[in-house]
């Protein structure tokens, strides 16, 4: 990880920045929490902007300087040689438009009258929620996120949005009223996640109903979660996986959409409606 540091700064790529003002004692999962959100939402970002054909670029968290009250944090993006990604002014175009584009996201929750977005999902509300609790939870503090290009040595910010205390607390009550909404919707609709099987049952039950079928979504949920079919063709897709594919089925990934049925806010099963690739997990 290091050598990939290394190198990167050398050749002077374009990174995200997050920079942690916390005066005080800082609770170790907020804190923790303040980055992978933050490496959640840029991978996110990847699935929706990145063609479903090509390589995703992946990102790593590197801790670059720790003093007294402030903690600075680089998301360093690692780019395949893929159209669209190809030369650094791609790398920070994509960078400046995820910041830019994440930062409007996150703000939206920033007023006591919100009106929140139709297509929120409730895998976003929860990296909004963890990326201010630590701000949130400590007075006086402030969080800054940055697009940051290199430049003949010099950093330059291409996009940057910031949060104090006063904000986060907004942001963290908003999004707790806009998950109870969602929730109270019954489910909602997650679009191209990866799904892995943790058990299969080659019977049909009818459309609809629970397939004795387990699978695990690690972007919603850590916990392996019952799985129905709420398409004909994706079941047939699935269904020839698992009995007909030479390959053995835990060693693919599913790129699907899925219903999340929730109860008491937490997920309970998944909706299958769509499968869009089926891939070939790495050993």
């Amino acid at each position: 990880m290091l050598a990939i540091y290394l190198a990167a700064m050398e050749r002077e790529e374009s990174y995200i920045s997050l920079k942690l003002d916390v005066p005080n004692a800082i609770e170790l999962g907020d804190f923790v929490f303040a980055f992978t959100s933050l490496a959640s939402a840029f991978d996110r970002f990847v699935q929706v902007n990145t063609p479903s054909a090509i390589v995703k670029p992946k990102a790593t968290l590197f801790v670059q300087e720790v003093r007294q009250g402030s903690l600075l944090a680089l998301l360093l993006p690692w780019w395949p040689t893929l159209a669209g990604f190809a030369d650094d002014v791609g790398h920070i175009l994509a960078i400046e438009k995820f910041v830019k584009l994440y930062g409007r996201r996150l703000g939206l929750f920033a007023s006591p009258k919100v009106e929140i977005p139709a297509d929120i999902k409730l895998s976003e509300l929860k990296d909004f929620n963890e990326q201010v609790a630590a701000i949130a939870n400590n007075p006086g503090s402030s969080l800054e996120v940055a697009a940051i290009e290199i430049k003949d040595g010099e950093r330059i910010t291409k996009a940057a949005f910031r949060f104090d205390t006063t904000q986060a607390r907004t942001i963290r009550d908003q999004v707790a009223m806009a998950r109870q909404q969602i929730e109270r919707r019954g489910g909602e609709t997650s679009q191209r996640v990866l799904m892995v099987f943790t058990r299969t049952d080659v019977g049909t039950p009818a459309l609809g109903q629970s397939t004795g079928e387990r699978v695990k979504i690690e972007s919603i949920s850590d916990r392996s979660l019952p799985l129905v079919y709420a398409s004909d063709l994706a079941e047939e897709r699935i269904k020839y996986e698992i009995t007909e594919a030479s390959e053995n089925v835990y060693k693919k990934g599913f790129m699907v959409d899925v219903i999340v049925e929730t109860r008491n806010g937490k997920p309970v099963a998944y909706k299958v409606a769509h499968v869009h690739q089926v891939i070939e997990l790495e050993e």
